[in-house]
Protein backbone atom coordinates (compact mmCIF):
# COMPACT_ATOMS: atom_id res chain seq x y z
CA UNK A 1 0.00 0.00 0.00
CA UNK A 2 1.33 3.26 -0.72
CA UNK A 3 1.43 6.31 1.58
CA UNK A 4 0.67 9.95 1.13
CA UNK A 5 3.53 12.34 2.68
CA UNK A 6 3.90 16.24 2.65
CA UNK A 7 6.00 17.52 -0.46
CA UNK A 8 7.40 20.76 1.22
CA UNK A 9 5.46 23.03 -1.07
CA UNK A 10 1.95 22.94 0.39
CA UNK A 11 0.62 19.43 -1.51
CA UNK A 12 0.97 15.58 -0.67
CA UNK A 13 2.97 12.85 -2.89
CA UNK A 14 2.64 9.45 -3.00
CA UNK A 15 5.52 7.10 -1.68
CA UNK A 16 5.47 3.29 -1.68
CA UNK A 17 7.31 2.25 1.66
CA UNK A 18 9.82 -1.14 1.48
CA UNK A 19 8.46 -4.12 2.38
CA UNK A 20 11.27 -6.05 3.62
CA UNK A 21 14.09 -4.52 5.87
CA UNK A 22 17.98 -4.78 5.04
CA UNK A 23 19.18 -8.04 7.11
CA UNK A 24 22.06 -6.91 8.83
CA UNK A 25 23.94 -9.05 11.78
CA UNK A 26 25.19 -8.96 14.85
CA UNK A 27 29.17 -10.34 14.58
CA UNK A 28 32.47 -10.45 15.28
CA UNK A 29 33.85 -7.25 17.44
CA UNK A 30 34.99 -4.16 15.31
CA UNK A 31 38.84 -4.60 14.70
CA UNK A 32 39.83 -2.10 12.42
CA UNK A 33 37.96 0.83 13.52
CA UNK A 34 37.33 2.11 16.94
CA UNK A 35 33.74 2.95 16.94
CA UNK A 36 31.02 4.83 19.10
CA UNK A 37 27.36 5.65 18.53
CA UNK A 38 26.31 9.13 20.60
CA UNK A 39 23.01 7.40 21.80
CA UNK A 40 19.86 9.33 22.55
CA UNK A 41 17.47 9.32 26.06
CA UNK A 42 13.96 8.31 25.82
CA UNK A 43 11.87 10.25 27.69
CA UNK A 44 8.62 9.21 30.09
CA UNK A 45 5.45 10.26 28.26
CA UNK A 46 3.54 9.89 31.25
CA UNK A 47 5.70 12.46 33.35
CA UNK A 48 3.67 15.97 33.86
CA UNK A 49 6.63 17.59 33.31
CA UNK A 50 7.44 21.65 31.42
CA UNK A 51 9.80 22.00 28.35
CA UNK A 52 12.15 23.52 31.23
CA UNK A 53 11.71 20.69 33.89
CA UNK A 54 14.40 18.40 34.77
CA UNK A 55 14.37 15.16 32.29
CA UNK A 56 11.89 12.74 33.18
CA UNK A 57 13.43 9.64 31.32
CA UNK A 58 12.09 5.98 30.81
CA UNK A 59 15.18 4.25 31.79
CA UNK A 60 14.26 0.70 30.60
CA UNK A 61 13.77 1.76 27.34
CA UNK A 62 16.70 3.84 27.68
CA UNK A 63 19.40 1.11 28.49
CA UNK A 64 17.12 -1.11 26.12
CA UNK A 65 18.20 0.87 23.47
CA UNK A 66 22.37 1.07 24.53
CA UNK A 67 21.89 -2.75 24.46
CA UNK A 68 20.63 -2.75 21.09
CA UNK A 69 23.80 -1.07 19.72
CA UNK A 70 26.63 -2.69 21.98
CA UNK A 71 24.72 -5.87 20.98
CA UNK A 72 25.86 -5.07 17.26
CA UNK A 73 29.56 -4.21 18.47
CA UNK A 74 29.17 -0.47 18.64
CA UNK A 75 30.81 1.61 21.56
CA UNK A 76 28.33 4.10 23.40
CA UNK A 77 29.08 7.49 23.50
CA UNK A 78 27.59 8.60 26.43
CA UNK A 79 25.59 11.94 27.74
CA UNK A 80 26.80 13.39 24.61
CA UNK A 81 25.24 16.32 22.52
CA UNK A 82 22.89 13.54 21.19
CA UNK A 83 21.56 12.88 24.63
CA UNK A 84 20.21 16.46 25.11
CA UNK A 85 22.73 17.73 27.47
CA UNK A 86 22.07 21.37 27.39
CA UNK A 87 18.42 20.66 25.54
CA UNK A 88 16.68 19.13 27.48
CA UNK A 89 18.86 16.79 29.98
CA UNK A 90 20.53 18.64 32.73
CA UNK A 91 23.89 17.47 34.82
CA UNK A 92 21.71 15.84 37.40
CA UNK A 93 19.71 14.09 34.46
CA UNK A 94 22.92 13.19 32.59
CA UNK A 95 24.92 11.98 35.96
CA UNK A 96 22.04 9.55 36.60
CA UNK A 97 22.10 8.68 32.88
CA UNK A 98 26.40 8.16 33.31
CA UNK A 99 25.76 6.21 36.40
CA UNK A 100 23.16 3.82 35.16
CA UNK A 101 24.98 3.33 31.90
CA UNK A 102 28.14 2.67 32.92
CA UNK A 103 26.96 0.34 35.44
CA UNK A 104 25.07 -1.59 32.10
CA UNK A 105 28.12 -1.87 30.24
CA UNK A 106 29.95 -3.21 32.85
CA UNK A 107 27.23 -6.25 32.86
CA UNK A 108 27.16 -7.00 29.27
CA UNK A 109 30.45 -6.16 28.01
CA UNK A 110 30.05 -3.31 26.36
CA UNK A 111 32.12 -0.48 25.52
CA UNK A 112 31.41 3.21 26.85
CA UNK A 113 32.76 6.85 27.38
CA UNK A 114 30.73 9.16 28.46
CA UNK A 115 30.75 13.11 28.44
CA UNK A 116 32.39 15.70 30.56
CA UNK A 117 31.22 18.97 30.12
CA UNK A 118 30.29 22.44 32.69
CA UNK A 119 26.70 22.71 32.59
CA UNK A 120 26.01 22.40 35.74
CA UNK A 121 26.70 25.92 36.15
CA UNK A 122 26.00 28.87 33.85
CA UNK A 123 28.98 30.96 33.70
CA UNK A 124 31.58 31.58 36.24
CA UNK A 125 34.99 32.48 36.90
CA UNK A 126 37.69 30.02 35.60
CA UNK A 127 38.13 28.50 39.19
CA UNK A 128 34.53 27.91 38.72
CA UNK A 129 34.36 26.45 35.45
CA UNK A 130 37.57 24.00 36.51
CA UNK A 131 35.50 22.83 39.35
CA UNK A 132 32.77 22.23 37.32
CA UNK A 133 34.58 20.06 34.94
CA UNK A 134 36.60 18.26 37.96
CA UNK A 135 32.64 17.42 39.45
CA UNK A 136 31.66 15.82 36.30
CA UNK A 137 35.06 14.18 35.10
CA UNK A 138 34.93 12.40 38.92
CA UNK A 139 31.18 10.93 38.34
CA UNK A 140 32.80 9.22 34.59
CA UNK A 141 35.72 7.98 36.36
CA UNK A 142 34.11 6.81 39.21
CA UNK A 143 31.54 5.06 37.14
CA UNK A 144 34.55 2.83 35.30
CA UNK A 145 33.75 4.76 32.14
CA UNK A 146 36.24 6.61 29.56
CA UNK A 147 35.60 10.00 29.87
CA UNK A 148 35.31 12.64 27.21
CA UNK A 149 36.16 16.15 27.46
CA UNK A 150 33.14 17.86 25.95
CA UNK A 151 33.64 21.76 24.99
CA UNK A 152 32.15 23.90 27.70
CA UNK A 153 29.25 26.99 27.12
CA UNK A 154 30.84 28.35 30.46
CA UNK A 155 34.49 28.78 29.18
CA UNK A 156 33.73 29.89 25.87
CA UNK A 157 31.91 32.56 27.57
CA UNK A 158 34.41 33.40 30.02
CA UNK A 159 37.50 32.65 28.61
CA UNK A 160 39.94 35.94 27.39
CA UNK A 161 41.95 33.93 25.29
CA UNK A 162 44.04 31.10 23.79
CA UNK A 163 45.77 30.83 27.08
CA UNK A 164 42.59 30.44 29.63
CA UNK A 165 41.87 27.20 27.67
CA UNK A 166 45.57 26.12 27.62
CA UNK A 167 45.44 26.83 31.74
CA UNK A 168 41.91 24.48 32.25
CA UNK A 169 42.38 22.08 29.73
CA UNK A 170 46.48 21.19 31.09
CA UNK A 171 44.71 21.13 34.46
CA UNK A 172 42.23 18.83 33.68
CA UNK A 173 44.36 16.51 31.33
CA UNK A 174 46.93 16.57 34.43
CA UNK A 175 44.23 15.37 36.65
CA UNK A 176 42.45 12.78 34.28
CA UNK A 177 43.59 8.98 35.53
CA UNK A 178 43.14 7.76 32.26
CA UNK A 179 43.72 9.22 28.50
CA UNK A 180 40.36 11.06 27.65
CA UNK A 181 38.75 12.21 24.40
CA UNK A 182 38.76 15.92 23.53
CA UNK A 183 35.44 16.75 21.63
CA UNK A 184 35.99 20.21 19.09
CA UNK A 185 31.79 20.50 18.76
CA UNK A 186 31.52 23.37 16.08
CA UNK A 187 28.97 25.99 16.63
CA UNK A 188 26.67 25.14 14.37
CA UNK A 189 25.83 22.39 16.44
CA UNK A 190 25.95 24.42 19.47
CA UNK A 191 25.58 28.41 18.41
CA UNK A 192 27.18 29.06 22.20
CA UNK A 193 30.99 27.38 21.55
CA UNK A 194 31.28 30.02 18.77
CA UNK A 195 35.09 31.08 19.29
CA UNK A 196 36.39 28.27 20.98
CA UNK A 197 39.82 27.57 22.10
CA UNK A 198 40.18 31.26 21.58
CA UNK A 199 39.30 32.10 18.06
CA UNK A 200 36.43 32.50 15.81
CA UNK A 201 39.28 31.56 13.14
CA UNK A 202 39.29 27.73 12.69
CA UNK A 203 43.05 27.97 11.60
CA UNK A 204 44.07 29.66 14.97
CA UNK A 205 41.95 27.93 16.89
CA UNK A 206 43.58 24.92 15.34
CA UNK A 207 46.80 26.07 16.69
CA UNK A 208 45.90 26.21 20.21
CA UNK A 209 43.80 22.69 19.83
CA UNK A 210 47.06 20.98 19.16
CA UNK A 211 49.12 22.76 21.35
CA UNK A 212 47.04 21.56 24.15
CA UNK A 213 47.31 17.77 22.73
CA UNK A 214 50.95 18.56 21.86
CA UNK A 215 51.63 19.24 25.89
CA UNK A 216 49.81 15.95 27.12
CA UNK A 217 49.84 13.18 24.19
CA UNK A 218 50.11 10.68 26.87
CA UNK A 219 46.71 11.75 28.45
CA UNK A 220 44.62 12.24 25.16
CA UNK A 221 43.36 9.14 23.96
CA UNK A 222 41.73 11.05 20.70
CA UNK A 223 40.05 14.01 19.49
CA UNK A 224 36.63 14.13 18.25
CA UNK A 225 36.11 16.59 15.98
CA UNK A 226 32.65 18.01 15.11
CA UNK A 227 32.91 21.16 12.09
CA UNK A 228 31.82 19.30 9.02
CA UNK A 229 34.56 20.02 7.15
CA UNK A 230 36.41 17.44 6.39
CA UNK A 231 39.35 18.74 4.41
CA UNK A 232 39.84 20.39 7.97
CA UNK A 233 39.47 17.32 9.96
CA UNK A 234 41.85 15.24 7.20
CA UNK A 235 44.68 18.37 8.35
CA UNK A 236 43.98 18.42 11.51
CA UNK A 237 44.50 14.45 12.20
CA UNK A 238 47.62 14.07 9.88
CA UNK A 239 49.58 16.81 12.79
CA UNK A 240 48.57 14.45 15.64
CA UNK A 241 50.92 13.24 17.55
CA UNK A 242 51.50 9.16 17.38
CA UNK A 243 49.04 7.24 19.28
CA UNK A 244 46.24 10.01 19.15
CA UNK A 245 43.64 8.86 17.49
CA UNK A 246 40.95 10.66 15.86
CA UNK A 247 37.72 10.25 16.00
CA UNK A 248 35.13 11.75 13.18
CA UNK A 249 32.38 13.73 14.58
CA UNK A 250 31.55 14.51 11.09
CA UNK A 251 27.90 13.59 10.06
CA UNK A 252 28.09 14.95 6.27
CA UNK A 253 31.44 12.99 5.40
CA UNK A 254 32.00 10.22 7.73
CA UNK A 255 32.55 7.51 4.96
CA UNK A 256 35.01 9.17 3.22
CA UNK A 257 36.57 10.04 6.40
CA UNK A 258 36.69 6.45 8.12
CA UNK A 259 37.72 4.27 5.04
CA UNK A 260 40.88 7.28 5.03
CA UNK A 261 43.35 7.52 2.57
CA UNK A 262 47.44 6.61 2.09
CA UNK A 263 48.49 8.92 4.77
CA UNK A 264 45.48 7.43 7.94
CA UNK A 265 42.10 7.60 8.62
CA UNK A 266 39.38 8.35 11.10
CA UNK A 267 37.71 6.10 13.86
CA UNK A 268 34.39 7.03 14.74
CA UNK A 269 31.79 8.97 16.83
CA UNK A 270 28.84 9.72 15.32
CA UNK A 271 25.21 10.99 16.48
CA UNK A 272 24.23 9.70 12.82
CA UNK A 273 25.17 6.00 14.00
CA UNK A 274 22.10 6.00 16.53
CA UNK A 275 19.42 5.74 13.91
CA UNK A 276 22.39 4.01 11.39
CA UNK A 277 24.07 1.44 14.59
CA UNK A 278 23.42 -2.36 12.78
CA UNK A 279 23.58 -0.94 9.34
CA UNK A 280 27.46 0.90 10.55
CA UNK A 281 28.28 -1.74 12.17
CA UNK A 282 28.15 -4.22 9.32
CA UNK A 283 29.80 -1.82 7.24
CA UNK A 284 32.81 -1.62 9.37
CA UNK A 285 32.83 -4.94 9.46
CA UNK A 286 33.38 -5.12 5.65
CA UNK A 287 36.03 -2.92 6.40
CA UNK A 288 37.64 -4.85 8.81
CA UNK A 289 38.21 -7.42 6.09
CA UNK A 290 39.95 -4.91 3.82
CA UNK A 291 37.44 -4.09 1.39
CA UNK A 292 36.82 -0.37 0.90
CA UNK A 293 34.85 -0.40 -1.79
CA UNK A 294 32.35 -2.58 0.37
CA UNK A 295 32.28 -0.62 3.38
CA UNK A 296 31.83 2.80 1.17
CA UNK A 297 28.92 1.10 -1.19
CA UNK A 298 27.23 0.22 2.48
CA UNK A 299 27.60 3.57 3.81
CA UNK A 300 27.51 6.08 1.44
CA UNK A 301 23.62 5.62 0.64
CA UNK A 302 22.63 6.79 4.31
CA UNK A 303 25.21 10.09 3.75
CA UNK A 304 21.78 11.78 2.49
CA UNK A 305 19.90 10.89 4.49
CA UNK A 306 22.48 12.37 7.47
CA UNK A 307 22.56 15.34 5.94
CA UNK A 308 18.87 15.76 6.31
CA UNK A 309 18.64 15.01 9.69
CA UNK A 310 21.64 16.99 10.32
CA UNK A 311 20.47 20.23 8.32
CA UNK A 312 20.13 23.78 9.47
CA UNK A 313 19.67 24.26 12.35
CA UNK A 314 21.83 21.22 13.00
CA UNK A 315 21.22 21.63 16.80
CA UNK A 316 17.45 19.88 16.13
CA UNK A 317 19.10 16.88 15.05
CA UNK A 318 18.11 15.21 17.98
CA UNK A 319 14.59 15.42 17.03
CA UNK A 320 15.23 13.12 14.06
CA UNK A 321 16.83 10.56 15.59
CA UNK A 322 14.14 10.29 18.00
CA UNK A 323 11.42 9.96 15.62
CA UNK A 324 13.38 7.32 13.55
CA UNK A 325 13.77 5.37 16.88
CA UNK A 326 10.12 5.31 17.48
CA UNK A 327 9.61 4.27 13.47
CA UNK A 328 11.63 0.91 14.30
CA UNK A 329 10.44 -0.14 17.37
CA UNK A 330 12.97 0.89 20.18
CA UNK A 331 10.66 3.14 21.56
CA UNK A 332 6.81 3.06 22.04
CA UNK A 333 6.27 7.16 21.62
CA UNK A 334 7.47 10.08 19.77
CA UNK A 335 7.85 12.68 22.80
CA UNK A 336 11.43 14.04 23.94
CA UNK A 337 12.36 15.40 27.17
CA UNK A 338 12.40 19.21 26.59
CA UNK A 339 9.37 18.99 24.53
CA UNK A 340 11.78 18.59 21.52
CA UNK A 341 9.48 16.36 19.50
CA UNK A 342 8.48 20.40 17.99
CA UNK A 343 11.63 21.24 16.93
CA UNK A 344 11.18 19.66 13.39
CA UNK A 345 8.45 20.11 10.52
CA UNK A 346 5.82 17.45 9.39
CA UNK A 347 7.70 17.33 5.70
CA UNK A 348 11.02 16.83 7.83
CA UNK A 349 9.86 13.98 9.16
CA UNK A 350 8.37 12.74 6.12
CA UNK A 351 11.18 13.09 4.45
CA UNK A 352 13.38 11.54 7.14
CA UNK A 353 10.91 8.35 6.86
CA UNK A 354 11.32 8.04 2.98
CA UNK A 355 14.60 8.25 3.33
CA UNK A 356 15.47 5.91 6.72
CA UNK A 357 12.54 3.56 4.87
CA UNK A 358 14.80 3.01 1.35
CA UNK A 359 17.44 1.93 3.39
CA UNK A 360 15.96 -0.61 5.16
CA UNK A 361 16.64 1.02 8.48
CA UNK A 362 13.26 -0.48 9.75
CA UNK A 363 13.32 -3.95 11.13
CA UNK A 364 9.93 -3.92 10.81
CA UNK A 365 8.87 -1.94 8.04
CA UNK A 366 5.00 -2.35 8.60
CA UNK A 367 5.08 -0.30 12.49
CA UNK A 368 7.09 2.13 11.15
CA UNK A 369 4.09 2.69 7.84
CA UNK A 370 1.70 2.32 10.75
CA UNK A 371 3.34 4.81 13.43
CA UNK A 372 3.89 7.40 10.63
CA UNK A 373 0.22 7.38 8.82
CA UNK A 374 -0.71 7.94 12.89
CA UNK A 375 1.70 10.66 12.87
CA UNK A 376 0.62 11.97 9.84
CA UNK A 377 -3.12 12.01 11.14
CA UNK A 378 -2.48 13.93 14.57
CA UNK A 379 -1.14 16.64 11.66
CA UNK A 380 -4.54 16.44 10.01
CA UNK A 381 -3.13 14.70 7.00
CA UNK A 382 -5.66 12.23 5.32
CA UNK A 383 -4.96 8.61 3.75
Amino acid sequence: MSIRLPDGRGGLRTYEPRSEPLTVHTGAPLTSRTVFSAAHVVADPYADTTPDSPAAVDWDATLAFRRHLWSHGLGVAEAMDTAQRGMGLDWAGAAELIRRSAAEARSVGGRIACGVGTDQIAGGSLAEIRSAYEEQLAVVEESGAQAILMASRALAATAQGPEDYLEIYGHLLRQAAEPVVLHWLGPMFDPALEGYWGSSDLDAATEVFLEVIAAHPDKVDGIKVSLLDAQREIDLRRRLPHGVRCYTGDDFNYPELIAGDDQGFSHALLGIFDPLGPLAAEAVRVLDTGDVRGFRELLDPTVELSRHLFQAPTRFYKTGVVFLAWLAGHQSHFTMVGGLQSARSLPHFARAYELADGLGLFPDPKLAEERMRSLLAVYGVDQ
